[in-house]
């Protein structure tokens, strides 16, 4: 590979790493109206490590999150800075990145078939879960006082158990019909 190649691949690299940062944050700003409503963040998140491959969507989902921890609007509600990781559902934001990097190992291990992919999806939703749940009790304990396990599940985690799923599974099958249409 010449140095211009290398180059041009890079910056290539750097612009999907960026557009896909930008399409986590717009479908942030997405919220779907239902009984607990909800966003298309993790639709994105996981969308972006299966179209941009493990390493190029991990650095979109952390471009994602650093952009928001600097104050910029990225998060749901147009939400930004610091403290909006800091607070109780700032752990789920940040398990986006552990997210990511779960589905990147997935990739190196068993390679970019469906059946890893979509694994890979469910068992990242769940640490996404599993972190976000955990930093929930903690900053909840800090703030208001103890809180079980069964009442922030009930909150945070079972009414969006289903919405997560067909949020997988619509990011699969979009990044099925990109990857076949665009080399990325």
């Amino acid at each position: 590979m010449t140095s211009s190649t290398s180059t041009k691949m890079k910056t290539l690299d750097m612009a999907y790493i960026g557009l896909f940062a930008v399409v986590i944050a717009i479908c942030s700003w997405i919220s779907i109206p239902t009984v607990v409503p909800f966003t298309l963040q993790t639709f994105a998140v996981f969308l972006a490590v299966a179209v941009l491959g493990g390493k190029r969507g991990t650095l979109s989902v952390i471009v994602y999150v650093l952009l928001g921890a600097v104050g910029l609007p990225v998060f749901s509600g147009f939400k930004g800075g610091i403290g909006v990781l800091l607070n109780t559902t700032g752990g789920y934001i940040i398990g986006f990145i552990f997210s990511a990097l779960l589905m990147w190992a997935f990739e190196k291990a068993f390679g970019r078939k469906a059946w890893a992919l979509i694994l890979s999806m469910i068992l990242a939703l769940a640490l996404c879960y599993a972190f976000g749940t955990i930093w929930f009790m903690i900053i909840y304990a800090n703030n208001v006082g103890a809180v079980g396990l069964s009442a922030v599940l009930g909150w945070c985690v079972i009414p969006f158990i289903i919405p997560d799923l067909i949020k997988i599974a619509l990011a699969f099958i979009l990044s099925r019909r990109i990857s076949r249409s665009v080399t990325l």
